[in-house]
């Protein structure tokens, strides 16, 4: 076990993947000599050579669609996005190519690629650089989105990605690269599969659901009510598309109440989908209406107000007030 931040952790993780597989390389605006603005792929060029750490021109569709021609030829290629609100130039490779690889070949060609995408705000950054774009994403048949909320968790999924045989963005949160630290066995196997939620606190009277940076916030809200005699149900996602719908209602069967947050803004966002599911399938055990905490329907604010948009310990404390109140 190893004391790592998030971006170390998925450092080791890109680094034991490219060990065990000659096929995996990552593309990239300066992850080579520069190691990525995060500094996510520092060293790797020196370890893995320049054409398998390479640096590519500043043009998004130009490293996603290259990366779906190497899948093609069997590699396994790991595409940055320097930031969330750079993503969109390759929405087109992303939503119409690679998704629909597997299912356009019935399954004789398919798109193993991977897009690290630094996501969320709350970092102090300028316009387009604290953006939360899963909800573009998440409605994409073919297409997994996943998300850590630990280094453990990060170390794992970078390389799970790396193996599915489905294209996958890897949403990393960003404020969470260089600030949370955490252990890391770089030995063991995946604790978890790819898909599979994690209930990171057991509780009995709601159930709090997030993903990414929103994690830590629902573990200390659930904190918060414990010393106030309540008992909050934290799970992790770790996945928004597919979602575990198994251990998603399993928990809101149990304790009759949901709150689910994230960054991204309110309208059609994952919570809204998770919402919905969770009163069709188990309305009959619900003691409240599911509740959404959520950022704005409104563009990513300046950096000295994000804190009133990112949702807070506070706003999930008063969600819950509510779900008890019914």
């Amino acid at each position: 076990m190893v004391q790592l931040t998030m971006a170390k952790a998925i450092t080791a993780g890109l680094s034991a993947a490219m060990a065990r597989n000659e096929k995996v390389v990552t593309i990239g605006q300066d992850i080579g000599k520069l190691g990525g603005v995060f500094r996510i792929t520092e060293g790797l060029q020196d370890r893995f050579g320049a054409k398998r750490v390479i640096d590519s021109p500043l043009a998004e569709a130009g490293i996603v669609g290259t990366a779906i021609g190497m899948a093609a030829r069997g590699y396994l290629p790991v595409c940055e996005i320097q930031f969330d609100g750079f993503v969109f130039p390759a929405f087109d490779q992303i939503i119409n190519q690679a998704s629909r690889l597997r299912f356009r070949s019935s399954g004789h060609v398919t798109a193993p690629i991977v897009i690290r995408l630094p996501y969320g705000g709350n970092v102090g950054s300028i316009e387009h650089h604290g953006e939360s774009p899963e909800a573009y994403f998440t409605p994409t048949p073919g297409l997994r989105i996943v998300t850590p909320s630990t280094p453990a968790d990060a170390y794992d999924l970078i390389q799970q990605a790396i193996d599915c045989p489905d294209p996958v963005i890897v949403l990393e949160p960003k404020r969470l690269y260089h600030s949370l630290k955490g252990e890391v066995d770089l030995d063991a196997p995946p604790r978890r599969e790819l898909s599979q939620a994690h209930v990171v606190r057991t509780g009995t009277e709601v159930t709090l659901i997030g993903y990414g940076p929103m994690v830590s916030t629902l573990v200390n809200a659930a904190k918060v009510l414990a010393d106030e005699g309540r008992s909050a149900e934290v799970v992790d996602l770790r996945s928004v598309a597919p979602i575990d719908w198994a251990t998603i209602e399993a928990s809101a069967r149990k304790t009759g109440r949901v709150v689910v947050a994230h960054e991204a803004p309110r309208t059609s966002g994952v919570g809204a989908e998770l919402a919905a599911r969770i009163q069709e399938r188990c309305f009959f055990h619900l003691e409240a209406p599911v509740l959404r905490v959520t950022g704005l329907d409104m563009p990513y604010p300046p950096s000295r107000v994000e804190t009133d948009y990112v949702p807070s310990v506070d706003r999930v404390l008063e969600a819950c007030d509510r779900a008890f109140a019914y």
